[in-house]
């Protein structure tokens, strides 16, 4: 699965992943399909996202969960 629709802009949502350089970050749509959310559900409340988009946030998440080491957050 190809995640080129994933971008990255220090201008666009704080440097945070986003959807095709829209302010749609990819957390927000791992959250809303983590609450239960359906693809369909999604892409009425969200008309400028493509089912391709979609599965572009879940492979992209995905691949982040194989990373070996995640940062490290001190308290």
């Amino acid at each position: 699965m190809e995640t080129s629709r994933i971008t990255v802009q220090a201008d666009i949502c704080h440097g945070k992943p986003c959807i095709r350089g829209m302010r749609y970050p990819v957390s927000l749509v791992l959250e809303l399909l983590a609450a239960g959310m359906s693809h369909t559900e999604i892409l009425t409340d969200y008309p400028a996202l493509e089912e391709a988009d979609i599965r572009a946030c879940l492979t992209y998440g995905a691949r982040l969960s194989n990373l070996k080491t995640l940062p490290y957050a001190s308290s």
